[in-house]
């Protein structure tokens, strides 16, 4: 039986065909689409099952404003267009989820005591949660506008206060205008950027 992969659509929809978009449509995306990227993203490995990310999805015109003096310049008329905006976070304390998400070991205790440990994974965990939800977007027919351009202690002190929640990135979600996408920039190709030993 030869081995499982995706069709050649499919590789396009995630990875080939899709674009960073900026600019996007006037069409909303609905609570159930919502819903079912993250129980799509969810299903990602981390660290231990750590699953350390948490996601605020801003949507309102409220909402959005209070997110506004957080942005960028640049990033700012692109984030008020998006239909849905999600903060992409990570809880600090995440472990004292893991004596049920990781029943095979005493989890808690490797973090619950190592501050500087427990930031690493969540960090590093919710970054690749991040990649996951971006890719689930994908599959799902949405397109996404990823994003570093914001003061991240602004957006944890307008939307995470007095928690153990800190953002990590943003990520603009809805059906991007594809009439205004630019050429593709270059990627480093195999050999500029990988070994084999």
């Amino acid at each position: 039986m030869p081995p499982r992969q995706l069709s050649d659509e499919s590789l396009d929809l995630v990875f080939r065909g899709a674009r960073t978009h900026r600019k996007w449509i006037a069409r909303p995306v609905e609570d159930e689409t919502i819903r079912a990227v993250y129980d799509l993203m969810r299903l990602g490995p981390t660290s231990a099952n750590c699953g350390p990310a948490r996601l605020l999805f801003i949507r309102s015109e409220q909402a959005k404003e209070r997110l506004r003096p957080c942005l960028s310049p640049g990033n700012i008329e692109q984030t008020m267009n998006a239909p849905v905006t999600a903060i992409i976070a990570y809880d600090r304390r995440f472990y004292e989820f893991l004596p049920r998400l990781y029943r095979q070991a005493d989890a808690r205790s490797w973090f619950a005591e190592d501050e500087r440990g427990a930031e690493m994974t969540a960090f590093r965990n919710s970054s690749l949660q991040g990649a996951y939800f971006i890719v689930a977007a994908r599959s799902l027919g949405l397109d996404c506008g990823p994003m570093s351009g914001f003061d991240n202690a602004k957006v944890d002190a307008e939307f995470f206060p007095d928690t153990w929640i800190k953002s990590n990135f943003l990520c603009n979600l809805g059906y991007g205008d594809a009439s205004e996408l630019e050429p593709r920039n270059d990627r480093l190709t195999f050999d500029e950027a990988c070994t084999v030993l």
